[in-house]
């Protein structure tokens, strides 16, 4: 009691007035060697009062900000693993104390690379999601024996509940969810159907029917899970009975959807990549240029999301595919098993009856198209409503949909898509409402287990956001920087974050406000922060999307990519298997003949070119032809007789 008493009364006479009111925010968790920021606050005091981090026997100066009354010190960093003391320090007396715990960085990248494995080997796609978020809930907890107890218990009720209260998420979950009720109306009272015989009179062929569906997916360009869902829903009818397999139906949708919704001008991606540029810009002195003129310049530079739209076209009017994707067409054609045998795919989503047309029904186009049109039209009308009262008076309608709010805008489309289905379907007397509301449930239904992947995809994120995954692959590779060579750099390393993360978005948002102060501070060290080299920074942007959109769509984990599967009714795996040699090969020509040459000034327009001549060339050489003559001649006369008149 005595030592006790001696210890407070020691502590008292050190600390200066006030001390026991400050207090100190400092990370759960950090990597050894990364840096990372504390932040306090307490009493008022003089601006020019010292106050200071000290961190394992470093001392580090902390800012203070009047405006908010916290001090914050940045770049701290802990070279061994452990626990670290955390104090706050004025003029050597402590203030506050807190504590920290430290991990080598490579334990951040296990979660995900291990549930990308597990996917990988054993093609479940469920518990290899759910095995990487118990983890990497167990190394956030601590590597012990309770921890592998406690790890379990937090993966689900902390980042599997985190994964759904989100906001924006759970919009989209429930315009997912409404999608598939819309889908499941238009399908049951013969809208699909209608459109199905529509578009056979035309894509008569297995060329025609992935033509079809990739200018669809192009025509669906203003949101990827829009784009998705629409697209992989209503085109499996036609591709079904064309024969084309559904690993190559998943690959059309997967690689326009988010390539289209970088590159158009008005999307829900653009409002959020111009966001993030132009806070990124706001910070840096001597750079002054907008953020949506940046985003505009870097178009030119977006190599991959170019010529993977390309490249679809170039693979639908070619007849020849190669790896994976030759054996599934071929599979395709000679049997007609548009799925692998070994596949797993949700019965509501894939072969189910409960989404067939009703019997005995008129099959008119207009039932499914009116309903799509007025989702699209409500959509980009949500956009721009919420953008015109965001942006304020005057704004240009880039600026608008800059503004936007995306998941209001599709909540409300999803939600008018479903009401004019139903209005169709009980007005013409097609479906009772009682028929309606079981089809509108039967959809939904179909979209379950895409949500369940979704969800734990997502909860995956939280977990290496919690580890700092992103921090450890940047750390890893960015450390030696030269100009020529800064985009293709960004390109990997942002590749190399989506895939791991499995979240364009949450790539984006991570290294957008790092990459463009870090390339402007690489071109001022080499004295080359002048409008002629500008085309690094323009070239820097648009890698941290097109890099994303590659790591995306080579992730098993990505929720673009799942939802790809499920919308297109392919067991997940074997979609991932399929398009990984196409999006790879697409991402070497971006890389080796776009990225870099244009690094060193060589120009963006010849690049293109040049890749656009050597991926037919390459398709020529490596693939192999899926003969027409396989497929037995009554082929095209059961697919069209499949389909009854209207």
């Amino acid at each position: 009691m005595r030592t006790f008493l001696v210890g407070l009364l020691s502590l008292l006479t050190v600390a200066p007035a006030g001390a026991q009111d400050v207090t100190v925010d400092v990370p759960d968790l950090v990597l050894s060697g990364i840096e990372f920021t504390v932040s306090a606050t307490g009493p008022d005091v003089p601006a020019d009062s010292a106050w200071a981090v000290r961190v394992a026997g470093q001392t580090y100066p902390m800012t203070y900000a009047p405006d908010t009354g916290t001090w914050t010190a940045e770049g701290i960093a802990v070279p061994s693993s452990g626990r670290a003391s955390v104090e706050v320090v004025q003029n050597g007396a402590v203030l506050s104390q807190a504590s920290t715990r430290v991990i080598p960085g490579w334990l951040s990248i296990l979660p995900p690379l291990l549930a990308i494995g597990m996917a990988l080997l054993f093609k479940r796609v469920v518990p290899s999601l759910f095995l990487g978020v118990w983890v990497g809930a167990w190394i956030a907890v601590g590597l012990s024996a309770t921890g592998l107890f406690w790890g379990l218990l937090e993966a689900f009720q902390v980042y599997v509940l985190d994964a759904i209260t989100d906001a924006g998420r759970a919009s989209i979950i429930l315009f997912s969810l409404m999608i598939g009720g819309m889908v499941g109306i238009i399908s049951k009272n013969g809208g699909t159907q209608g459109i199905v015989q529509k578009i056979i009179g035309w894509a008569s062929t297995p060329k025609r029917g992935q033509t079809a569906t990739a200018l669809l997916g192009v025509g669906i360009f203003f949101d990827d899970y829009a784009n998705t869902l629409i697209v992989g829903n209503t085109m499996r009818p036609v591709t079904d009975r064309l024969r084309i397999s559904r690993e190559k139906l998943a690959y059309i949708v997967d690689s326009t959807a988010a390539p289209i919704a970088t590159l158009a001008f008005v999307t829900t991606w653009i409002g959020f990549q111009v966001g993030l540029i132009g806070e990124a810009v706001a910070g840096i002195p001597g750079f002054s240029e907008g953020a949506y003129s940046i985003f505009l310049n870097s178009l030119a530079y977006s190599f991959y999301p170019i010529l993977a739209l390309y490249f679809v076209f170039v693979v639908a009017n070619s007849n020849r595919d190669f790896g994976p994707m030759y054996r599934a067409e071929q599979r395709a054609r000679t049997t007609g098993d548009v799925l692998s045998k070994n596949a797993h795919v949700d019965e509501a989503a894939g072969e189910g009856d409960e989404l067939d047309a009703k019997d005995g029904i008129p099959q008119r186009a207009f039932n499914a198209v009116i309903p799509i049109v007025v989702l699209v039209g409500s959509v980009l009308g949500g956009l721009y409503w919420t953008g015109s009262e965001a942006a304020g008076t005057g704004a240009s309608l880039r600026e608008i949909i800059g503004a936007a709010d995306s998941y209001q805008s599709l909540m409300w489309g999803s939600l008018l898509g479903v009401l004019v289905a139903a209005a169709l379907s009980v007005g013409q007397r097609i479906l009772t409402l009682e028929e309606t509301v079981d089809a509108w449930y039967s959809g939904l239904k179909s979209m379950l287990f895409a949500m369940i992947i979704l969800v734990l995809a997502w909860a995956l994120s939280n977990v290496t956001e919690v580890l700092h995954t992103a921090d450890y692959l940047t750390s890893v590779l960015g450390e030696t920087l030269a100009p020529g060579v800064v985009p293709a750099i960004v390109f990997i390393l942002a590749a190399a974050t989506a895939f791991a993360t499995g979240s364009s978005w949450g790539t984006m948002g991570i290294l957008m406000p790092l990459i463009i102060p870090l390339v402007w501070a690489v071109l001022q060290l080499n004295d080359m922060a002048d409008p002629a080299h500008y085309h690094i920074i323009y070239s820097s942007v648009s890698c941290v999307l097109a890099g994303a959109v590659w790591g995306d769509h080579c992730s098993p984990i990505s929720d673009t990519t799942i939802l790809s599967s499920m919308a297109s009714g392919c067991d997940h795996i074997d979609h991932v298997r399929t398009q990984l040699p196409y999006a790879m090969s697409v991402g070497m020509v971006a890389l080796l003949l776009g990225t870099l040459p244009a690094g060193f000034g060589f120009p963006w327009w010849a690049s293109l070119l040049i890749g656009a001549v050597l991926l037919p060339i390459a398709l020529r050489l490596f693939g192999t032809p899926v003969d027409m003559y396989d497929v037995p001649p009554s082929a095209m006369e059961e697919a069209a007789e499949a389909i009854p008149a209207s």
